[in-house]
């Protein structure tokens, strides 16, 4: 949520402390080149209680994505899942928020060689968030912009300096009148979907979803992983396949996953309705169910749910 108020307190290096008092010096590493390493999390307020949704997972992609760049997390998953849940206590915050924990190199001059031995620092700041588009649709434009391929930079770690691309074509699809983008991928000729600036693109067609393989550059998301768990659980056909251009626009349904996005409907794209508009039967089933799990009414995926208070 843009201007959303980071609460007082963050985490630094493991200790709490006034967000005013985390600062870093102009010479920082990641300042200059990008390199940090970053999760979004979602903590969801229902009956007096706050949940963080996946918090296991979150943590060990943060791990993986600093661990390709050589980045070393000098904490442990442990440690970093205290931080988080801690944080939203420190902060006594009883609404949904979205928490930030990240990881970034500190002093190591301009060298472009980040090993393990490089200075990092951790932290994380949480805010309060509710819906990040509005839950009716939203209009979506394939970008002029192609999302990175592995032949140049890891696709599956998040990392700042990869979302320069996601920055690009957002303001793309905003200059054309649009609410989010979609980027075709690198390879398949420029033909094929990867996946929207900070999220996953799903599409349904005949009642079966489907969503683009990890090899379109798509990132392994979170809530993506929810929503084809979701789908094998309900009975209903999903699939995880290569869609082109032509069988996006043809789609009876669309919608975008991601832990900020949630599950958001697309009913427009390129200009053009999505079947016939409106938030399909599909989606709205979708939307019902990941609404359910992360707010705890559906004990089947409780697991999922790691309890702050």
């Amino acid at each position: 949520m843009e201007g959303a108020e980071v609460a007082r307190f963050v985490w630094f290096d493991g200790r709490f402390v006034r967000r005013e008092r985390a600062l870093v010096p102009l010479t920082t590493h990641a300042i200059h080149y990008g390199t940090s390493a970053f999760e979004g999390i979602r903590a969801y307020w229902n009956s007096g209680q706050l949940s963080v949704f996946r918090l296991g997972d979150h943590v060990r992609r943060l791990r993986r994505s600093a661990r390709r760049y050589s980045m070393r997390l000098r904490f442990t998953d442990a440690q970093v899942a205290e931080a988080v849940t801690g944080l939203c206590r420190k902060n006594r915050i009883r609404e949904p928020c979205y928490v930030r924990p990240f990881c970034f190199v500190g002093r190591h001059g301009i060298s472009l060689d980040v090993t393990g031995a490089a200075e990092t620092h951790a932290a994380a700041f949480a805010f309060p968030m509710g819906r990040l588009f509005g839950g009716g649709g939203i209009s979506a434009v394939v970008s002029r912009w192609r999302k990175f391929s592995d032949a140049t930079t890891p696709t599956q770690a998040k990392m700042g300096g990869n979302y320069l691309n996601s920055i690009i074509a957002t303001r793309d699809a905003r200059r054309r009148g649009a609410d989010e983008a979609i980027l075709l991928d690198s390879g398949s000729g420029g033909e094929c979907v990867s996946e929207a600036p900070g999220e996953n693109v799903f599409i349904v067609k005949g009642g079966r979803l489907a969503t683009p393989p990890l090899s379109s550059s798509a990132l392994d998301g979170i809530t993506r992983d929810t929503v084809l768990r979701i789908a094998k659980d309900s009975g209903r056909r999903a699939e995880v396949r290569r869609i082109t251009r032509r069988q996006l626009r043809g789609a009876d349904e669309a919608f975008l996953t991601g832990t900020a996005a949630e599950i958001t409907p697309i009913t427009r794209i390129d200009g053009a309705k999505v079947g016939d508009g409106k938030v399909g039967e599909a989606t709205a089933a979708v939307m019902g169910a990941y609404s359910d799990i992360v707010n705890g009414r559906d004990r089947r995926y409780a697991r999922w749910l790691t309890g702050v208070y």
